[in-house]
């Protein structure tokens, strides 16, 4: 009989950018779907799984472990929508320690505790802080714990640049048995041009482009009442694209390494793009002169 191989999935991003969302609803499609599924927060504020249950409270890893010397699989996860089973990192006491070292330390547990053999899932989901790749956060990806990362990105700059970044850790650990990207997220995309900022960016650095989620209230709302798209809304567009991202994940297996930009060619490439938009607001049409 062969070994049950679980897919192990880090999903970065800016922080704000919705990359929780983005994980949590990918969760509950993939559970919706009929696959086993975990989801790990790997972010300090402990709120990654909050919409697959309810925004109920969970205990992290971090805190049990100062308050118990002895942590069990249930003190520290929790079955949310459609079976997910929901566990937070959680991070140091404020003020004190590096937040990312709580990562190291919470897979390390879970490796204890058997988790993976003792559930079998089909894909582990880590929801990991992207806005600076420091040693802590970048664990998923160095060390072997992920085999892939896809990264959310708005068309903004910020968020570009934080992808941006993360393509370079991508880059350096992936020939020695690092993640390999997996795609871009374009997420909160508004303006008319926002997905072709993401394309191009995509293009100009080798990656691909997975899926691309427009803004929308629905996912407000459906957050607002502690809950998935997927389970609050199932009907609607925003729960569409979420079950084709799902399914795009599950299926993918053309995982590359990106080529990121320098510092000097993001700016020149952003300042491009500014220029772009900028006469596009304005009604310049390029190539055609004012006659004289």
């Amino acid at each position: 009989m062969a070994e049950h191989k679980a897919k192990h999935i880090a999903i970065y991003g800016k922080g704000g950018i919705g990359k929780s969302t983005t994980a949590s609803n990918t969760s509950a499609a993939l559970a919706e779907a009929g696959y086993r599924v975990i989801q790990i927060g790997c972010d300090p504020k402990s709120d990654s799984t909050s919409v697959l249950r309810g925004n109920e409270y969970l205990p992290t890893i971090l805190d049990s472990m100062r308050d118990s010397g002895k942590v069990r699989l249930e003190d520290i996860s929790r079955p949310g929508y459609r079976g997910v089973l929901c566990i937070e990192s959680g991070g140091p006491v404020p003020g004190v320690g590096c937040a990312g070292r709580g990562i190291n330390a919470a897979v390390n547990l879970l490796q204890e505790l058997k988790l993976f053999e003792e559930f079998k899932p089909d894909f582990v989901l880590y929801d990991v802080l992207g806005d600076v790749v420091c040693g802590g956060f970048a664990v998923p990806i160095r060390d072997g714990i992920t085999d892939r990362v896809y990264v959310v990105s708005s068309s903004d700059f910020m968020a570009i640049y934080a992808a941006n970044n993360l393509f370079k850790a991508i880059s350096k650990y992936a020939p020695t048995g690092g993640a390999k990207l997996g795609g871009l997220i374009g997420n909160g995309l508004s303006a008319g041009y926002s997905q072709n900022i993401i394309d191009d960016f995509a293009h100009k650095t080798g990656a691909k482009t997975s899926a691309y989620i427009p803004r929308s209230l629905t996912v407000s709302q459906s957050e607002l009442y502690g809950k998935t798209v997927i389970e609050a809304n199932p009907g609607s567009q925003h729960a569409a694209l979420y079950r084709k991202l799902a399914k795009t994940i599950a299926e993918n297996e053309q995982l590359l390494v990106p080529n990121p930009l320098s510092a000097p060619e993001l700016r020149s490439w952003a300042k491009d793009w500014g220029d772009k938009i900028f006469n596009l607001e304005s009604g310049v049409v390029e190539g055609i002169r004012e006659a004289i």
